[in-house]
């Protein structure tokens, strides 16, 4: 059986990850829009940046960002002048890294899906009086359906996964920012195999069933515009 406090990190997981998701996609919808749409020379060094976390090591990311939460430097002071609480080692701390973390997983997948809508079906649009957001909530956003699907659950079950930046910005604290990785990580330190067995075979599982209700969902997409 899982201890309450085993029961505590997968609350704290599961918050975080479905907190991370909504904002990541507030965030990421209109940056994928505008490099979907950019011409310019600089669209290169912008994905690059975009898609940074997927090869930089979660170590390197965390240590970054625990210096830019730091109490000393100008984002986390000003983070303690408003709130009063440190911005590392606070849940807050874990969703602004796990957002920094999961961001080329929400971009990439609509920044593709944006490129192919054709261009054709939003000049018609835009001649019958639809103004640009109309275009892009009556005609994009159902059209992308998919990215946007596959997008929030690649955020969510990555965010789920995660371990070196959250360790690195927010520590191991119970019942705040101990999550299920770490609290796997706790015990197999503590040679405790059975909790750790449970709660990673959850997380096994769990990610196995995100993974495949993704691929059938595109699967079955493609299989309806074929006929």
């Amino acid at each position: 059986m899982l201890t309450p406090e085993d029961l505590s990190a997968l609350a704290i997981t599961l918050k975080l990850a479905g907190l991370s998701t909504i904002i990541l996609l507030l965030v990421g919808t209109p940056i994928a829009w505008w490099l979907s749409k950019c011409k310019k020379a600089y669209k290169a060094a912008i994905e690059a940046i975009v898609a940074l976390p997927l090869v930089l090591p979660p170590t390197v990311l965390g240590f970054y960002l625990l210096l830019t939460f730091a109490p000393s430097s100008p984002v986390g002071s000003s983070w303690f002048a408003l709130t009063g609480q440190s911005l590392a080692f606070s849940f807050a701390g874990l969703v602004v890294g796990s957002v920094i973390y999961s961001f080329p997983f929400v971009v990439q997948p609509l920044q593709n899906a944006f490129e192919k809508v054709p261009q054709q079906l939003l000049e018609n649009a835009a001649m019958m009086g639809a103004s640009p957001r109309d275009q892009f909530f009556s005609l994009v956003v159902p059209t992308c359906s998919r990215a946007f699907l596959t997008a929030s659950i690649l955020a969510f079950a990555h965010t789920v996964g995660e371990f070196g930046v959250v360790l690195m910005i927010g520590g191991n604290i119970p019942g705040e920012t101990q999550v299920v990785s770490i609290a796997i990580y706790e015990h197999v330190e503590a040679i405790e195999y059975t909790q750790a067995h449970q709660l990673a075979a959850l997380l096994l599982v769990g990610s196995f069933l995100v993974l495949l209700f993704t691929y059938w969902i595109n699967f079955r997409g493609k299989n309806k515009s074929w006929h």
